[in-house]
């Protein structure tokens, strides 16, 4: 008796998150681009786009509904934990921080592991409990699993992560619906925090920044140096920009790290108002794209790892937008899918990816609210 062909997997992409991606993407390598005068990081950049849309295509297609599963998601979270420990151990420097590993040509960020572990996880832990969210103990809990990150992450030092990692248990805290009275608590304990790590955790050229911050004209030439070029950068290109490669601050090198850390600054100045009213708009697209997705998400898993992923998102976007307007101190944080770097390119289109892989596998399927969800175990 012949047996029925095997079916295969089928090709399913969100083109509604991926132009949008791909099109920052290019943005980023325009902006990066030296047009021949000089080193230029684009061509590389160029080559980790192409391997992050294989990531995408590859990850959207297959199912991985395994990632609900407990044994997985620990799994993730504790090789994160392996190798920001490694990291303190092993790794050299690079400008005062423990934050890569040194493969040769290639450099890996173990902390964009670590926010792909911690969305799976919060979303794991708040989908079995966000019933009960009310009690504090699971607040406690939730936020411990946070605070190892972070805790590992300070050390190295990387602030702009830090900030970056409690956002994110900052937002599926809210959108778990956490009591104001809780909020308030958490606020509280979050200056007591902020204090410790002022006096015993920060560094002293980080201090110097988050000072300056407040008056950077006042140490133009030392640590209000970055924010006060990356300010004339925005400013100076006004309505319709200085036109492509002609950004006098990012070309001339007045504006440091304008590749990956100012990039935003960057390409203000070559495009302009309009230009950015435009990125805006390519982020907005994405991030309505993630809510709607969410919203109709089949179990409680996927809709709080797709808002983890619009809030991972929206949380590099503010604060390197920020920063580059001289709201925020400068921590060096990227902006998603634009700055020059591998590690985090490749996990934003991979966890593009999941969401689509996790949308795909839910179509037609009813979303269980109840307390007995199922969730892959």
């Amino acid at each position: 008796m012949a047996q029925a062909p095997r079916s295969r997997p089928q090709l399913f992409l969100d083109w509604t998150l991926l132009l949008p991606a791909l099109a920052l993407s290019l943005v980023g390598i325009l902006t990066m681009s030296t047009f021949g005068q000089g080193t230029s990081l684009a061509p590389r950049q160029l080559l980790w786009l192409l391997i992050s849309t294989i990531v995408y295509f590859t990850i959207s297609t297959v199912d991985v509904r395994f990632i609900r599963r407990t044994p997985v998601v620990m799994t993730l979270y504790g090789v994160s934990i392996f190798l920001l420990a490694l990291l303190l151990i092993v790794a050299h420097p690079v400008m005062g921080a423990r934050a890569w590993f040194s493969l040769g040509l290639i450099s890996f960020q173990p902390a964009d592991l670590a926010k792909l572990a911690l969305l799976a996880l919060l979303a794991k832990y708040l989908s079995r409990r966000h019933v009960e969210i009310g009690n504090f103990k699971h607040i406690l809990v939730s936020g411990g699993y946070a605070l190892t990150l972070i805790l590992l992450i300070l050390v190295e030092p990387d602030m702009g992560n830090a900030i970056i990692f409690s956002s994110i248990w900052l937002g599926m805290m809210l959108i778990s619906g956490i009591s104001k009275k809780h909020l308030a608590i958490i606020g509280c304990i979050a200056l007591i925090v902020a204090s410790v790590v002022w006096f015993e955790g920060l560094k002293p050229y980080q201090r110097a920044r988050i000072v300056s911050f407040v008056n950077p004209v006042s140490d133009i030439h030392g640590a209000g140096y970055n924010a006060y070029q990356a300010k004339i950068a925005v400013g100076s290109g006004q309505l319709w920009g200085k036109g492509i490669g002609y950004g006098t601050q990012s070309k001339l090198r007045f504006l440091p790290e304008y590749q990956t850390d100012f990039i935003f600054a960057a390409f203000a100045e070559e495009w302009g108002f309009i230009g950015v009213m435009i990125l805006l708009s390519l982020y907005a697209l994405i991030f309505a794209r993630l809510a709607q997705i969410a919203r109709s998400a089949a179990t409680n898993f996927d809709a709080f790892f797709t808002l983890g992923v619009l809030i991972l998102f929206a949380a590099h976007v503010a604060i390197h937008i920020g920063i580059s307007l001289g709201l925020l101190p400068v921590t060096g944080t990227t902006i998603p899918f634009m700055s020059s770097g591998g590690s985090h390119l490749v996990l934003e289109f991979a966890a593009l990816g999941i969401v689509t892989s996790l949308a795909k596998s839910g179509r037609g399927a009813t979303r269980d609210l109840g307390a007995h969800e199922y969730l892959g175990g």
